[in-house]
């Protein structure tokens, strides 16, 4: 099919089944995504801007791709992704991702869910979709996603996401939300430890850490022994202090281990953060469990990292991808560009040779036919 090659993405995703049938196969199924991906990289934020990206670009895109029918319609890209199987395409993004990138063992992957805001239906009873993805720190990849059933939760999404990953070797962080003993023994059976949130809405589990760490603290940290960090952060007139105290007690675990089966539980955490901006300062308390070992240094870098994917997944793709304000929602449309994005993203994140943020790399992309091609092969 090719004139020359386009990087491995395309290899890892030639064995996605085509949903078309009969006459409708006039333009060829690979070139169709192909088409799509370069067009998400290069800005396109919905099926009518690929169109016009291919129309734009058909001279090059013909020294590569056969094209025997021109350039596929919107309606034409709307349609076959509407109906392309997401579950298969996540798979192959998952295997695509394990392909090019080896995890640096012992990094945080964090995993946090969003929601696709416009695109529910409202004619159709359609809510807006909710996406959970997990992202290596390290490595800047979204590692795979998978959406939230209909009338269910994060809750059954994380641990569904968690055993289609290799996450070997690494830390899982996750938001209170995960905080459940399935996903705590999904996250060991994987071969990896977890930092997970304990907030208040959890009931017996909070009140007992609480309880355990401020009498402690009432007398001094002399109850059981803790490891212990700070971190001191200054700019912009604001002053932030992260204090971390980690303890493997094992009367401490024992309490938390009295009401729930906690797999590989090994210790639990306590982190005060301080903000002081001028005269103004708050104070917030958190507290987690763990199976890592008591290294407060360790724990403490980890959940500084879990927001990572916060600014450099979720926000980017608000503002740099516009995905809040894409109305994209027929059949599986909205859940399968979502994949696009998270494609266009790893790809863009991965080349290095140009400066600047995402939305640089995608102008650059659209301008220039060798870096695009070169995000592609990388």
């Amino acid at each position: 099919m090719e004139k020359q090659p386009v990087g491995s993405i395309l290899k890892r995703f030639e064995e996605l089944q085509d949903p078309r049938t009969g006459n409708a196969k006039a333009h060829i199924f690979l070139e169709i995504r192909i088409i799509a991906i370069l067009g998400v990289i290069c800005g396109a934020e919905g099926w009518s801007d690929v169109e016009l990206f291919g129309k734009n670009k058909k001279d090059w895109l013909k020294t590569f791709l056969k094209l025997p029918k021109g350039i596929p319609s919107h309606d034409t890209f709307g349609r076959v992704f509407a109906k392309i199987q997401p579950e298969e395409f996540q798979k192959r993004f998952i295997k695509w991702v394990r392909a090019i990138e080896t995890l640096t063992a012992g990094q945080v992957i964090a995993v946090d869910g969003k929601n696709l805001r416009r695109s529910h239906d409202r004619e159709s009873g359609k809510a807006a979709i909710y996406m959970v993805s997990a992202w290596a720190t390290q490595n800047q990849l979204v590692l795979g996603q998978t959406k939230v059933a209909d009338k269910s939760n994060e809750i059954t999404a994380i641990p569904e996401l968690l055993r289609l990953l290799d996450i070997t070797g690494c830390i899982v962080t996750i938001d209170a939300i995960g905080t459940q003993t399935e996903i705590a023994e999904t996250i060991v059976a994987g071969g990896a430890d977890y930092l997970l949130a304990v907030k208040e809405n959890q009931g017996r589990l909070y009140e007992d850490i609480h309880c355990l760490f401020e009498v402690d603290v009432a007398h001094g940290l002399e109850k059981a022994q803790h490891s212990y960090a700070q971190t001191v952060n200054k700019g912009h007139g604001r002053l932030e202090i992260r204090e971390c105290w980690v303890t493997e007690n094992e009367a401490y675990l024992a309490l938390v281990r009295k009401h729930q089966n906690w797999k590989g539980l090994r210790s639990i955490v306590r982190i005060v953060s301080q903000r002081q901006i001028g005269e103004k300062v708050e104070t917030q308390t958190r507290y987690f469990i763990s199976s890592l070992p008591a290294h407060a240094q360790t724990i403490l870098k980890a959940k500084r990292s879990h927001w990572k994917i916060e600014n450099q997944v979720h926000w980017v793709l608000d503002l740099a991808f516009r995905e809040d304000e894409s109305r994209v929602r027929k059949g599986h449309s909205a859940e399968n560009l979502a994949v696009l994005r998270h494609i266009a993203l790893n790809l863009l994140k991965q080349e290095k040779t140009a400066k600047g943020g995402i939305h640089a790399k995608r102008l650059q992309a659209g301008w220039n036919n060798d870096y695009l091609l070169a995000i592609l092969k990388s």
